[in-house]
């Protein structure tokens, strides 16, 4: 690989601690601190992504790579470093956070001058790790490694996953938070992206009233992340808030088109390029319920629970509004904007789901129809993917009872399966208002709709296939995630088998990683 390649302009452009030291402390008035990853004596690799790797200019692997891979050997051309920033977690201030897990490589430019930066995400401490060994165990590796690149493939912005591979320790982890702490087998994910900047780096600043760098990161951002920012002044930074709302409503649209669940939207999990970053407890939806959440951190009180995305986006966009309002300095705009964001996600949530019902426009009465969709999902417990795959498939002779009978996850009595009839009546009456022919309502639908999303009870199976040394699970979900609008393997379209509903790693799982 051209790792020779790799620089750091964003430690060029910040103040920065250059110590090296890993203590984990406070580091007020630097945005960054240099850090040497762990090293590991064992490395074993499980998978890279040699089309990535190809596309933002790294080229092929060879062997000798692998010390690259997990951050050991470094050339002098590569000075790792993490960053500062702070957050909101579960509503509440936390003051500095930082890479506590993650070490940043540097970037890369690719042929066509697109720069993407490079971070391995398990290779050590950090001074922001907070009494925590930056490691990082298998099985979360694994879950970023492939649902980065799944999301990719389903067109959800997204970091990317480069490799992954075993370190060859074994790290100690309370998986469930319960006092049970077990050896699990390390690993380290390379993720990439544009940029890994957080509302939380902005919050940070703005709490330290770092205002000169504030001003300096919002400059950075916007000249590297935002080139249809052309303004100056105030209303740049004006322009940028708007262009982050934007995005954040965008990616919280197609959070819901997909069915994904976050499971832990604090602030520091945010990204200002409106980007899915840190994959930790999520889910992919099985069955449909707007109070799933797949965190167990998360209960009882469900605040990142599936259905409150995206007022949860809002609120968060509320803490990067008083982050930034000392560069803004309108207390009315900033209002305005985030009053009007809700307006605007509702709108283009509905049309989101006009595409994937394979209506060609937005009715008035659609509100109202969506609104009985969601209470019938929800009591029928059915699938959420599968249904829309059902869906697409009716014809004047399908027999519904039997059709959907196949997505529910309870049994259908003759009530639920009046209601269920009542409801695809519904449906047809409504689609057989379109202006569009039904061939080109099925092909909105199909592009909406994926037919496969990595679920976590597949990434238990190949979790625990990797452990044991396979790889044949890893290898499939692989080229069905690259395919997700086709039905490559019929085995992995179907719904969670009830043997996996009360395992933990296959509904809900802890933030422990």
């Amino acid at each position: 690989m051209n790792i020779e390649r790799i620089s750091q302009s964003f430690t060029k452009k910040f103040p920065g601690d250059f110590s090296n030291n890993p203590m984990q402390r406070n580091t007020p008035k630097v945005v960054f601190a240099t850090i040497s990853p762990a090293g590991f004596d064992h490395p074993e690799l499980i998978a890279f992504n040699e089309a990535l790797s190809e596309e933002i200019g790294l080229g092929k692997y060879e062997e000798k790579d692998l010390n690259f891979l997990v951050g050991n050997d470094l050339p002098g051309n590569i000075q790792p470093y993490a960053t500062a920033y702070a957050g909101h977690q579960f509503g509440n201030w936390a003051g500095q956070l930082g890479d506590g897990r993650t070490i940043l490589a540097g970037e890369i430019t690719n042929e066509s001058g697109k720069k993407t930066e490079i971070q391995w995400k398990g290779a050590g401490a950090t001074p922001y790790s907070r009494h925590a060994d930056g490691r990082a165990v298998l099985r979360s590796s694994v879950r970023e490694y492939l649902m980065s690149e799944a999301m990719y493939h389903l067109r959800v912005p997204t970091t990317r996953a480069l490799s992954l591979a075993f370190t060859g320790e074994e790290v100690v982890r309370d998986m469930m938070y319960n006092g049970n702490p077990q050896l699990e087998k390390g690993a380290v994910v390379i993720r990439t992206t544009e940029s890994f900047l957080r509302f939380g780096h902005f919050e940070l600043l703005s709490a330290q009233r770092e205002y000169k760098t504030l001003q300096e990161l919002a400059d950075f951002t916007i000249e590297n992340y935002y080139p249809e920012i052309t303004s100056s002044g105030q209303q740049k930074y004006k322009d940028f808030f708007e262009n982050i709302c934007t995005r954040t409503a965008h990616l919280m649209i197609e959070w819901f088109r997909v069915g994904f669940v976050h499971g832990v939207m604090n602030t520091d999990n945010m990204s200002v390029l409106g980007l899915t970053i840190d994959y930790g407890p999520y889910s992919m939806m099985d069955e449909y319920d707007l109070n799933f959440t797949p965190n167990t951190t998360d209960l009882p009180g469900r605040r990142y629970a599936f259905g409150k995305q995206g007022q949860i986006a809002q609120w968060n966009l509320w803490q990067l509004a008083n982050a930034l309002h000392p560069l803004i300095k309108d207390e009315k705009f900033l209002e305005d904007t985030l009053n009007l964001f809700g307006t605007y996600f509702w709108e283009n949530h509905d049309k989101m789901l006009c595409q994937k019902f394979g209506f060609d426009q937005l009715q008035k009465d659609d509100e109202e129809f969506f609104t009985n969709w969601q209470a019938l999902m929800q009591e029928l417990q059915l699938d959420y993917t599968l249904f829309f795959n059902k869906l697409e498939k009716l014809s004047p002779d399908t027999d519904v009872a039997e059709c959907f009978k196949q997505v529910s996850y309870l049994p259908l009595d003759q009530e639920k399966l009046g209601k269920l009839q009542n409801f695809i009546t519904a449906y047809q009456k409504r689609i057989s208002l379109n202006l569009i022919s039904g061939e080109g309502s099925l092909r909105m639908m199909r592009k909406a709709n994926p037919k496969f999303i990595l679920r976590n009870y597949l990434l238990y199976e190949c979790i625990e296939e990797i452990s044991q040394g396979g790889t044949e699970m890893l290898n499939k979900l692989t080229k069905a995630l690259k395919n997700p609008y086709e039905e490559i393997y019929p085995e992995f379209s179907a719904k969670r088998p009830a043997s996996y509903d009360d395992i933990t790693g296959c509904s809900t799982l802890s933030c422990s990683s």
